[in-house]
């Protein structure tokens, strides 16, 4: 994980974070119990220039939040692109909502209350991108999911899989987040299915390419 005074000093060089989203970012730390949850700029940027780069038609994003990583996914998206986003917390989704609603990309942005593994595959539909940001005990089943409805060539990017540096280090049996957090290392790590790189950006990324 980044130094506080480096990561401050990275975002300083940086493209500036649009009013939209910092008004979003202090909304949540002003209405919401654990704002540490949001992506922030500069993850949010990078969320952004790959779905820029990639140039995908959908997007699935496990863990809507208060709707920031999904208005950064939506950047790059073709013309005839959606993200679909899901969360089963109402309280951050109508936080979600009322922002996406005012962003340029509201009309692309698909916001689904319940769980990803359940409703994403009835879709029917192949995704180019992915983000991972869910519930931390669940993420290799959301990622034996998500693999299987990833195009071949698609990205899939997990978040905090560093979990504060706990990720380093043997959890304590009633530890099921960290534990979940380290199975899923593990697995990304040696899967022949894709192509792997882990970065320390604030609390860990992974970047998978299905192969």
């Amino acid at each position: 994980m980044l130094d506080a005074d480096i990561e401050e000093y990275c975002l300083a060089h940086s493209s500036a974070e649009p009013p939209l989203l910092r008004e979003l970012r202090r909304a949540t730390h002003l209405n919401v119990v654990q704002p540490r949850m949001l992506s922030g700029w500069g993850q949010g940027l990078l969320l952004q220039l790959v779905s820029q780069m990639v140039r995908p038609q959908y997007v699935l994003e496990i863990g809507t939040f208060t709707g920031y990583s999904a208005i950064c996914l939506a950047q790059g998206l073709r013309p005839d692109g959606v993200v679909h986003t899901y969360d089963t917390d109402d309280e951050v989704l109508e936080i979600a909502r009322r922002f996406i609603s005012r962003s340029s990309r509201a009309a692309q942005i698909a916001v689904h209350h319940g769980d990803a593994k359940q409703d994403a595959p009835k879709l029917g539909i192949a995704f180019d991108l992915a983000f991972m940001d869910g519930d931390k005990r669940e993420y290799v089943q959301d990622y034996e999911m998500t693999l299987a409805l990833l195009r071949r060539g698609g990205f899939l990017i997990a978040d905090n899989v560093l979990w504060s540096g706990k990720a380093l280090t043997p959890p304590p049996v009633s530890d099921r987040h960290t534990s979940s957090l380290q199975e899923f290392n593990d697995l990304t790590a040696r899967d022949g299915r894709v192509q792997t790189l882990m970065l320390p950006l604030r609390d860990g990324l992974t970047i998978v390419r299905k192969l």
